[in-house]
């Protein structure tokens, strides 16, 4: 079943909307206790978040390390680096200890994790046997606070369990469901211009694929239960006045 429906500008990028859909569903009384989601929801600050704000436990891949090193498995990435954020220092895989620790600062993401920046010095580096297999990123170390970088490590050595991948394969239809929608219902093109008017046609949309999929459901075992009359139809049977047909309570 369809919860929830968010329209934004083709310029939004969709992972912003998910803070937004949460506090709608709550609002409602549907949040689930865990939300699966794609890649492109699985920040850290969302993680974070979501837990905080309303207790959702957020599930989805969580991106891998993106240096080069990591990429290729050839060299020194981030991970390889000792973080001791008590004494505010980095220790590189060479023994060199960071001669400076600075930020957070902010990224260029919105759903990005503020970083910490460890610097070393031109005379630790460049003597360096190892200098070539380094992060190449001009003797610094950029890495998330220790409270989201103790959530990422949790995260990512439990996608690696086979509780955590079973519980993710539940959302596997997700994929045929926009299918639906983009090539079944014609969601690429919006009917009327203005962001109003299309939200109005996703809702419209969204209601008559819940409508089909409740209308091919098998039938219930036990016969439900049925109407009870209203007052009108109450009054008329005190009166032993015949209804009409239309006006009868399904099963009389």
């Amino acid at each position: 079943m369809i919860t929830d429906v968010a329209t934004t500008a083709a310029t939004t990028h969709e992972s912003q909307v998910l803070p937004g859909i949460h506090t709608r569903l709550a609002r409602r009384g549907l949040l689930p206790a865990e939300h699966l989601v794609d890649a492109g929801y699985t920040s850290l600050t969302h993680l974070e978040q979501a837990a905080h704000e309303h207790q959702v436990t957020v599930s989805g891949p969580l991106k891998s390390n993106p240096t080069r090193q990591h990429r290729r498995n050839k060299g020194f990435a981030r991970d390889d680096f000792h973080i001791d954020s008590d004494r505010q220092q980095v220790t590189c895989p060479q023994e060199q200890v960071s001669a400076g620790w600075h930020g957070p600062y902010p990224t260029s993401s919105p759903t990005a994790a503020p970083l910490i920046v460890a610097r070393f010095t031109k005379s630790q580096c460049r003597p360096c046997p190892a200098r070539a297999q380094c992060t190449g990123t001009a003797r610094t170390v950029g890495f998330p606070s220790r409270e989201f970088r103790d959530l990422q490590l949790r995260v990512r050595a439990e996608q690696q369990t086979r509780e955590w991948q079973a519980r993710y394969a539940v959302r596997s239809g997700v994929g045929g469901t926009v299918n639906e929608f983009a090539r079944g219902h014609g969601m690429c093109r919006c009917r009327n211009g203005g962001q109003g008017k299309a939200h109005i046609q996703h809702v419209l949309t969204a209601i008559a694929v819940d409508i089909e999929r409740l209308s091919g459901l098998a039938p219930a075992e036990e016969a439900p239960t049925p109407r009870q009359p209203t007052a009108f139809q109450n009054y008329l049977d005190q009166r032993e006045i015949p209804r009409l047909k239309s006006r009868q309570s399904p099963g009389s």
